[in-house]
This record gives C-alpha cells, sequence and structure tokens, in this order.
C-alpha cells in the first residue's frame, strides 16, 4: 500500500528548457525508473513526524521521458507547504488557527522561504476525493489504468494545450448557465493555474491511492472495478447537458459523478 493513499494529483511536467540550468543538471540526473512517487509520498510523512523546513532539503521532482526529451515535475515542497498551511489559517479566526499551528511551528515551515517569490506549485492534490473540475480537463482517451505492485492505479495525461482549450470550454459553459459564483471562480482559478506554465508542457491527473478505494467501492457494486469509471466522461456528459440547456442530462452525469466518489470519500470516516 502506498505511505499516503487517500491522496490524488494534479500535476504540472514542464520541459526542462523551462528551468534553469543548475535544476535543468539536477532533473537530468533522475533515473526515469527511479519511482520518485513513493519517495514524495514518504518525505511528506517524514515532515508530519518530524517538522522541518522545506527550504533546507533539495526537493525532488517526477519526471516524463516522451519521444527522447524530458519533462519535469518539482515537488515544490516548499510552495506547497506554505500555501497548505496559509489555506488553514485563513479558514480560522486568527484566535483559534494559534491553537493548531504555533508560532514555532509555523516558523520552521516557512523559514528559508522567500513568500514574495509567489512561486507556483507544479503539483496540486486533493484527499478522499477529485475535484469534478480536475475530469473536464481530459478525455477518455487520455486514461490509463490497471495494477502495479502498489496496487490498483489510473493516471490520464494530455497535453498543456489540450487541457487549457478544454479549461476555457468548461469555464464558458458554467458561467452562461449559473454566471459569476463559486464554481465558476475554481474553474477559472484552475485555468488560471495552467497558464502559468510553458505552453508544450504535459499535465497529468493520478488517482493515487484513491483508485484502489475506488476500485473496492465499484467491485462491492457489482461494477467492474475501475473499468466501470466513467468520471471523465459524466462530467463531460453533464457540460455536454448544460450547454445544450437540458438540466436533465447535465443532472444525470453530475450525479453519477458525485455518486460515485462520495462512497469513495465514505472509506475516510472508516478507518
Amino acid at each position: 500500500m502506498r505511505p499516503t493513499p487517500y491522496v490524488a494529483s494534479l500535476r504540472v511536467y514542464e520541459p526542462l528548457i523551462a528551468f534553469d540550468p543548475a535544476d535543468q543538471l539536477r532533473w537530468s540526473g533522475i533515473e526515469s525508473t527511479q519511482d520518485t512517487n513513493l519517495a514524495e509520498q514518504h518525505l511528506a510523512l517524514r515532515r508530519v513526524v518530524f517538522p522541518e523546513s522545506p527550504a533546507l532539503r533539495p526537493d525532488g521532482a517526477h519526471v516524463l521521458d516522451i519521444e527522447g526529451a524530458r519533462y519535469v515535475s518539482p515537488w515544490s515542497t516548499a510552495a506547497r507547504c506554505w500555501a497548505a498551511m496559509d489555506e488553514f489559517k485563513s479558514s480560522l479566526p486568527s484566535t483559534v488557527s494559534s491553537l493548531f499551528i504555533p508560532a514555532g511551528f509555523e516558523e520552521v515551515i516557512t523559514s528559508g522561504i522567500d513568500i514574495e517569490e509567489e512561486k507556483v506549485p507544479h503539483i496540486l492534490t486533493q484527499t478522499w476525493i477529485i475535484p469534478p473540475r480536475w475530469f473536464s480537463l481530459f478525455s477518455p482517451e487520455d486514461r490509463v489504468r490497471g495494477r502495479d505492485s502498489q496496487g490498483a492505479f489510473t493516471v490520464i495525461r494530455t497535453s498543456l494545450a489540450n487541457a487549457k482549450i478544454r479549461s476555457e470550454k468548461s469555464h464558458a459553459v458554467v458561467q452562461t448557465a449559473f454566471g459569476n459564483g463559486q464554481v465558476e471562480e475554481e474553474i477559472a482559478q484552475l485555468g488560471n493555474w495552467l497558464d502559468m506554465f510553458h505552453p508544450q508542457s504535459f499535465l497529468e491527473l493520478d488517482y493515487g491511492g484513491l483508485a484502489g478505494y475506488l476500485e473496492l467501492s465499484l467491485l462491492s457494486e457489482g461494477e467492474d472495478g475501475l473499468d466501470a469509471d466513467t468520471s471523465v466522461e459524466d462530467v463531460h456528459s453533464s457540460l455536454a447537458g448544460l450547454a445544450s440547456s437540458d438540466a436533465s442530462a447535465a443532472g444525470r452525469g453530475y450525479e453519477r459523478l458525485v455518486s460515485r466518489w462520495r462512497k469513495v470519500a465514505a472509506f475516510e470516516q472508516a478507518m
């Protein structure tokens, strides 16, 4: 089992030329057969037990070698740790958040980080459920699923150019159907994130350990495991319904998606 079996990741892989020479040299030395996913998860768990400044340890990266070219998705540990802490603090009153994040711990997390630099993380993560807007960036043909040494997996990958086109279409459909609001804003923010990267990049959605929970849930319903997962199709079906003002079709696609992932999220309460 994966060290963090409850995390899904959305990763941007930029071409090696998008990085500075020092990083290019460092990323070139990563073996394509190295299990960087496992290494990233082990480091994340270590930092939960032994907090340390992310800036003090050389960051790792995931790599893809496609048609003789290397593409890199740095873990961006420092930026992600700071962003996660900042988001948590903003969700609670300052008088309460200090009880969860002592000043000493915050100093450890932020030491050595140039917050003004506003680094953009190459990886977004989500626990126990995958946001519908992530699926809208892909087509069913982009999806690969199966089993490996760590169990069931699903990985969906496309070019950044394709993902941006789909993101823009999704945003336009949702904005036309519902106007400005939280859902529209979340899709817009995702599109803005994609705009930050080299146009020749690739985008990848990795179910991570959630693939195993999804497989168990589908099998328990008499379905054919991961082969019965139509999350990408359901999101596109829902968007098509919205685009054609067919509320019934839009609702059916969305309900299929939400029902499927609600059962996966229920595993959190069972642990």
